[in-house]
């Protein structure tokens, strides 16, 4: 093997050559990143930078001495259209034609949207570092009402700092309990009513109809993508007015490209545990690969910062090897910063697993809790306590029973 392109310029693809060059490839690798920057970090997206305390080179991931040191060639402001697995080609959008002796997937995913708001001034989504310049100049520009639509971990973050920049924050989500099916139904109440406590408003399952623009009357349908937002329809028929829109429905993975490329497109390219797809020489990684979870034993794309960063190391194993590697079995890990309390969790939770607290209390709004499926600890939940989660995540292992005592 001597040439491998990477397509997809974010952390998995940084990752992705850095284990290539830690592995011992000397060969050439080609970057293909649809977004026109350099690679960098995503979480503050939604935080500081949202906020005005950052500014786009702080975000940068790497520095121009370990760039020189990669040795890699950058293509970036490139779209990948279309892949051949038999003759190892990428070809991008202006018709250019890549080979190389393996190819790596890592093109994430794109966040879901609502119909009809193309055009539609004021409304957002939040993925990449355009979205944030575009929309931190709403927020920035004093707009008072914002509506987030969606109360999973990205739309409360972009809550938390709308609020914190003095403006009038309403949340709108479909399910009765936001972020059930990360931490369950007990510890979603707990955690989405941080959004009360510092006078958010939250709507619980409300969907929403569409949204109105300020050529509407009220009475009018749903926005056509021209002018500017001016409000959210619920589906009961209220109207929420609103400056600005954030949509935070969740993600699809980017598998547009891959079409008739003869992999497997299952929400997402279906890999084995090495994070092969069954074509020899092409392998996937980070929120577009559907791998097998040695630690949960689930198949399914894990969209976590750290999953981004060490499945890399596996997948450059099975390409190097020519045989699917064996992947670490650690816990999936995730946080979010909400309201100044940092939430973690490690683990997987399941419909079927009961947090228990081993630490402080929820009204404190500090706490750890230990999830257990029939008698094993299954995963970690934590709000400010930072040393004990880690903790109890670093002894949290597929077989044996997470040590609850705090001491």
């Amino acid at each position: 093997m001597k040439s491998v392109t990477v397509v997809g310029a974010s952390l998995a693809g940084l990752s992705t050559v850095r284990a290539l060059r830690e592995q011992g490839f000397d060969g050439s690798v080609t970057v293909v990143g649809e977004e026109r920057h350099q690679p960098y970090d995503r979480p503050p997206l939604s935080k500081d930078f949202l906020k005005g305390g950052l500014d786009a080179d702080a975000l940068a991931l790497g520095s121009p001495g370990e760039y020189a040191d990669l040795d890699a060639r950058w293509l970036l402001g490139e779209r990948a259209v279309r892949l051949d697995p038999a003759a190892r080609s990428v070809t991008l959008a202006g018709g250019r034609e890549l080979r190389s002796d393996a190819v790596v997937i890592a093109t994430g995913a794109r966040p879901r949207t609502l119909p009809g708001t193309d055009g539609l001034a004021g409304v957002h989504t939040l993925r990449t570092l355009d979205d944030a310049l575009a929309l931190r100049a709403d927020l920035l520009d004093g707009l008072p009402r914002v509506v987030v639509i969606g109360a999973g971990f990205i739309g409360a973050e972009v809550a938390s700092t709308a609020h914190f920049l003095g403006l009038d924050v309403t949340i709108v989500e479909a399910a009765e309990v936001p972020l059930e099916r990360a931490l369950g139904r007990e510890m979603g109440l707990v955690c989405s009513s941080l959004h009360a406590d510092h006078g958010v408003r939250l709507l619980r399952g409300t969907g929403v109809a569409g949204l109105v623009g300020d050529g509407h009357a009220p009475g009018d349908g749903p926005a056509t993508g021209r002018g500017r937002v001016a409000g959210v329809r619920l589906a009961d028929g209220r109207l929420l007015p609103a400056d600005v829109v954030v949509v935070g429905v969740g993600v699809r993975p980017a598998t547009d490209w891959l079409a008739g490329s003869g992999l497997t497109l299952e929400d997402g390219v279906v890999c084995d545990a090495g994070c092969g797809t069954g074509i020899p020489g092409v392998v996937a990684v980070g929120d577009v690969a559907r791998c097998p979870d040695p630690f949960t034993g689930r198949h399914a794309r894990i969209e976590h910062w750290t999953s981004a960063t060490e499945q890399p190391a596996t997948a450059v194993r099975t390409l190097l090897s020519g045989t699917s590697a064996t992947a670490p079995a650690r816990p999936p890990y995730f946080w979010s910063d909400q309201y100044q309390a940092r939430i973690q969790l490690a683990g997987h939770v399941g419909a079927d697993a009961e947090p228990h607290l081993v630490e402080g209390d929820v009204d404190s709004r500090s706490f750890v809790a230990v999830y257990r499926r029939a008698g094993h600890a299954v995963a970690v939940l934590a709000m400010n306590q930072p040393k004990l989660f880690n903790r109890l995540r670093r002894s949290l292992t597929p077989t044996s029973t997470v040590v609850v005592s705090p001491a």
